[in-house]
């Protein structure tokens, strides 16, 4: 798991005071629900998707399941939660596997994650088309918010540019490392954060909940056994 490497490089990527990061216990399904999410502009889940081929409605994101008193707690936010959110936000990122996946139901058109951040609000998603490799992404999602956060470009350009940046390492020259993530919407604008800004511009990363200028990163470790549970009858 490289989702710590992937938020120190986001972090890094911000101006300083404009994050927040809540983690491990703390990234769990409530408190990827709560209102105050709904004013952050980029929402970054760097933790494990889940979709259900058979039965996308059922599909969604595995967030803590544990509080730190040991006790359950619901962890997987399913994609009837993402619909009931309330977003402003620019851009949610999946930075997690196959989370682009859906699967196209008579009378409603394709259904899964993508559909769900957007119609809670969303102008544009980041999504994977297939399996990723978490160091590989970890590398392609520190240069996507270089380019989006230093260099100015629109997310479009921003993920083209970190895809040209990982093609350049040998070891991650295949398609496979690069090309499975896709960027679905029409949000072509730049996306401000302002050094100790108060403005809601968030960001949301698996194994952690972070946010830009009041932005928010979601984290947890992967968690088989409960992805398992889920595709039991």
């Amino acid at each position: 798991m490289h989702a710590s490497e992937e938020i120190a490089a986001i972090l890094a990527a911000t101006p300083s005071g404009s994050a927040m990061v809540a983690k491990d216990f703390d990234a769990n399904r409530e408190t990827a629900m709560k209102p105050f999410v709904g004013g952050y502009q980029i929402i970054h889940f760097a933790t494990h998707g889940f979709f259900n081929s058979e039965h996308p409605e059922l599909s969604g994101i595995v967030l803590a399941m544990v509080k730190r008193d040991g006790s359950k707690v619901e962890g997987f936010m399913a994609l009837q939660d993402i619909y009931k959110l309330d977003l402003s936000a620019q851009l949610v990122v999946l930075s997690a596997c196959e989370t682009a996946l859906g699967k196209d139901m008579k009378g409603e058109g394709l259904i899964g994650l993508t559909r769900g951040f957007m119609y809670a609000g969303s102008k544009s998603v980041v999504t994977s088309l297939w399996k990723i490799d978490d160091r590989a992404t970890s590398m392609l999602m520190k240069h996507f918010y270089e380019a989006m956060l230093h260099d100015g470009m629109t997310p479009a350009a921003a993920l083209r540019s970190a895809k040209l940046e990982i093609r350049k390492n040998k070891a991650w020259s295949a398609p496979y490392f690069w090309a499975g993530f896709v960027l679905q919407g029409e949000y072509k604008e730049r996306i401000v954060v302002e050094r100790n800004s108060w403005s809601r511009v968030g960001l949301v990363i698996s194994m952690a909940l972070f946010v830009i200028s009041s932005g928010v990163i979601l984290q947890k470790r992967r968690r088989t056994r409960f992805l398992k549970r889920q595709t039991q009858p």
